[in-house]
């Protein structure tokens, strides 16, 4: 298990093997080539959002030019309560255009 800074969260995110598994094999334009991009997306995002799906997840986004010709890095991350407060990635990928939800902070 790999654990990231988020600033954001006020604490940790966790990366486990099992996530990094799914998103290398459901992603392989991210992972494993541009793991640091996950950390850097999370440390210092240039925006934001509440998942449209999942009320807990947030997303995560950073703009790279030199990542496929340009392309997001997002990085889906849960926040849990109980039985304490625990932040994880779920998923990570790369776009071209963010989805929808809405915006909680924005670097302006």
């Amino acid at each position: 298990m790999t654990r990231f800074r988020c600033p954001y969260l006020k604490g940790e995110v966790e990366l486990t093997d099992e996530r990094e598994q799914h998103i290398a094999e459901r992603h392989p334009d991210l992972l494993p080539e541009h793991r640091q991009r996950l950390a850097e997306t999370l440390a210092d995002p240039d925006q934001v959002r509440r998942s449209a799906r999942f009320g807990s997840a947030r997303l995560f986004s950073r703009w790279y030019t030199d990542v496929k010709r340009g392309k997001h890095v997002v990085v889906v991350a849960v926040s849990e309560l109980k039985p304490a407060l625990r932040h994880r990635v779920i998923t990570a990928y790369l776009t071209c255009k963010l989805a929808g939800g809405d915006v909680e902070w924005s670097r302006d």
